[in-house]
C-alpha cells in the first residue's frame, strides 16, 4: 500500500496536467467506443448473415426488378431448400418523410420465417399472419420507436408504390419479432405479397430480390452458379450471391468501414500516445532528485521501473475505463437515428478490446520515461539537488 500511496502522491504533484491528461485519454476512449457501435452498425447485416443463405436480384442492378414466377423455378435447382422473394415497399408513416423504415412483402410467411430463424416470433402471431391477409409484423424496436403494439392498425404510404384507388396502405399488427442475436435488425416491417400485389398500381408480377437457402451450405457457390445459369439470356437475367457478400456490398456503398475506422484511431491514439509520453517524461524529468533518494535509501532499479510505469498505467486506467463506460452508457441507449442505424451497440469483444489498449498505452507510455529512471544513477541525480 505504501507504494500506491506514492504513485498516488506523484499524480497529485500537478494537478491540472494529470487532469488534461486523463481529459484527452477519456475523449480518446469515448470515440473509440462510439466508431466501434458505428461500425457495427453498417456491418450488422454482415454478422448474421447465414453461411446457407445465398441473394438473387437483377443482374443489372438491385433496383430492377425480377418475374415473380422465378419462384417455381429457383425451387427446382438441385440444393435449392426453399426460396422467399421481397420488394423495397419503402413505407412511410404519418405522411413524414422522416418516419421511414425498411418496409417489405415477403411471398411466404413460413417460408420467411424458416429461412431467417434468427427473427423469432411467437407461434400465435405465426398463425394470425398466415390468416390476416393485411397482417404484418414488425421488429421490436420499430414497435418502440412508434408505440406500436398487437392489434394496432397502421396506415402507410408509399412513393414506390401507389396503392389503386389512391389513399394510405392498410396494415394491421399481428406480431412483434424479437432477435435472436444482439446484432439482428429488429427495425422491419414485413407483410403479405398477395394483399401487395393485388393492391398495387403497377408492377403485378414483380418482385425485388429473391433469398434463398441451401440445403447444404458447402454447395451454396455451386447452387448461386446454377441459379445464374438458369435465367442467363433471359430478359431478367440475375446475379446471386452470397449473403454476407450482398449485405457487405451495402455497407461499402459509404465506403470501407473497417479501413476509416482503423485509419481515425489509429490518428488519434498516436496522438494521445504523445501526450501521455509527454507527460511522463516531464513528470520524471522533475522527480530526478527524488528519484535518486529513492535508489540511496535502498530503491531497486526494477522498482523505480515498476512505480513509473504504475503512474503512466493509472492515468490511462483513469481515462480509458470511464471514457469506455460512457461510450457503454451512450450505445446503450438505443440508435440516435433507428430509420438509418437500426442495430447500435458496443459489442463486448470490442470493450475487451478496448481494456486491452488501455493498459497498452498505459505502458507504451510510461515505457521511455520508466527506462530512463531505472537507469539514472544515484550520482548524477543527487549532483543536480546539490
Amino acid at each position: 500500500m505504501k507504494f500506491v500511496s506514492l504513485v498516488w502522491c506523484n499524480l497529485r504533484r500537478k494537478k491540472l496536467r494529470t487532469w488534461l491528461t486523463i481529459l484527452s485519454v477519456f475523449v480518446a476512449f469515448v470515440l473509440f467506443g462510439l466508431l466501434c457501435a458505428l461500425k457495427e452498425a453498417f456491418t450488422a447485416g454482415v454478422a448474421v448473415a447465414g453461411a446457407d443463405r445465398l441473394i438473387a436480384r437483377h443482374k443489372v442492378s438491385l433496383i430492377m426488378l425480377l418475374p415473380e414466377s422465378y419462384s417455381r423455378r429457383m425451387r427446382q435447382i438441385p440444393g435449392v431448400d426453399s426460396a422467399v422473394h421481397f420488394t423495397w415497399f419503402n413505407g412511410i408513416y404519418q405522411d413524414d418523410a422522416r418516419n421511414f423504415f425498411a418496409s417489405m412483402p415477403i411471398s411466404d410467411p413460413e417460408e420467411f420465417l424458416k429461412i431467417f430463424p434468427e427473427y423469432v416470433l411467437p407461434e400465435s402471431a405465426r398463425k394470425e399472419w398466415m390468416a390476416t391477409r393485411t397482417g404484418a409484423i414488425v421488429g421490436r424496436s420499430l414497435a418502440g420507436r412508434f408505440g406500436w403494439k398487437v392489434g394496432d392498425q397502421v396506415p402507410l404510404k408509399s412513393p414506390i408504390w401507389p396503392r389503386k384507388g389512391g389513399g394510405a396502405w392498410e396494415f394491421k399488427i399481428v406480431g412483434i419479432y424479437e432477435g435472436a442475436k444482439r446484432a439482428t435488425d429488429t427495425s422491419g416491417f414485413y407483410f403479405r405479397y398477395d394483399y401487395f400485389d393485388e393492391a398495387r398500381m403497377r408492377g403485378e408480377g414483380e418482385v425485388g430480390w429473391y433469398a434463398i437457402r441451401v440445403a447444404d451450405p458447402d454447395q451454396a457457390e455451386r447452387v448461386a452458379s446454377a441459379l445464374d445459369a438458369e435465367f442467363v439470356n433471359s430478359p431478367f437475367e440475375t446475379k446471386t450471391e452470397p449473403e454476407g457478400a450482398f449485405a457487405q456490398g451495402f455497407a461499402q456503398q459509404i465506403g470501407d468501414i473497417g479501413t476509416m475506422l482503423i485509419a481515425i484511431l489509429s490518428a488519434v491514439f498516436f496522438t494521445i500516445l504523445l501526450v501521455a509520453g509527454n507527460t511522463m517524461a516531464q513528470a520524471v524529468r522533475e522527480r530526478t532528485e527524488e528519484l535518486g533518494l529513492l535508489k540511496a535509501v535502498g530503491f531497486t532499479n526494477g522498482l523505480v521501473l515498476v512505480l513509473v510505469l504504475a503512474e503512466s498505467t493509472l492515468i490511462a486506467m483513469a481515462g480509458g475505463l470511464t471514457g469506455l463506460g460512457a461510450a457503454w452508457l451512450i450505445t446503450a441507449g438505443g440508435s440516435p437515428m433507428p430509420s438509418v442505424l437500426p442495430v447500435f451497440y458496443l459489442p463486448p469483444h470490442l470493450l475487451l478490446v478496448g481494456l486491452g489498449m488501455i493498459f497498452g498505452l498505459g505502458l507504451i507510455a510510461g515505457l521511455l520515461p520508466a527506462l530512463d529512471a531505472m537507469r539514472l544513477r544515484i550520482a548524477v541525480a543527487l549532483r543536480r539537488q546539490a
